[in-house]
Formats: structure tokens, C-alpha cells, sequence
């Protein structure tokens, strides 16, 4: 898979004390389920976060960030920060949070049947 390996070791060193943390090779990138839930990831170059709709508008307004559009549709709630908005730990750590925190109240994904 073509994503930013760096990145992804970046996030993994920032989610390694939390329980439940599951990793996934998907969507042509790496993504990081809490508790059985997808809430931050890596696509190629960007990290994406789920933040939720509320927090959706106040986001986009910060550096490095937009909108998540994927297969042409943008995706509700989700975000992708680009290596500008990703200066500093605390950048990774604001944005892991919102996500963290987010988590909690995201409903999963349906699973498919077997």
C-alpha cells in the first residue's frame, strides 16, 4: 500500500497506551479502529480523522485541513490534515484527541455477514 510509513509510525507511537487499538490496511491506505471503530488513518501522504459533524466547520478553518472527499463524495464528519497542520506533537496530539473523543459517541460500522 502506497501510504507515508512515517506518519503512520507517528500516530502508531501517539495511540500505543490506549487499549483496543486495532490497525487495518484499507482504502489504499492504513487506518487505526478504537474499540472496533475507524477513527484516524493515513491516505497516501495526509492523515484523516473522525471528528464528528460538529466539529466539522471549526476544523477546516485550521492549517493543513479540508474536507474529506473519498471516491468523489466528501465524507461526513471526516477530515484530512496535510503535513502543515502537522508541525508539532501537539498538532498530532489536537487532532488524535478529537478523534479519540469522537469515538466515543460514533456508531460502527455494520458489519457484513459471513
Amino acid at each position: 500500500m502506497a501510504y507515508n510509513q512515517t506518519l503512520a509510525n507517528r500516530i502508531r507511537e501517539l495511540l500505543q497506551d490506549l487499549e483496543r487499538i486495532e490497525e487495518k490496511e484499507m482504502f489504499g491506505g492504513l487506518c487505526f479502529l478504537l474499540k472496533d471503530k475507524m477513527f484516524v488513518g493515513v491516505i497516501k501522504e495526509e492523515m484523516m480523522c473522525r471528528i464528528g459533524p460538529a466539529l466539522f466547520e471549526d476544523a477546516i478553518e485550521k492549517p493543513g485541513c479540508h474536507e474529506m472527499v473519498f471516491t468523489g463524495k466528501p465524507s461526513k464528519g471526516w477530515v484530512m490534515i496535510e503535513d502543515s497542520g502537522l508541525k508539532t506533537v501537539n498538532d498530532y496530539k489536537y487532532w488524535i484527541g478529537l478523534a479519540i473523543d469522537y469515538n466515543q459517541h460514533a456508531k460502527s460500522s455494520k458489519k457484513k455477514k459471513k
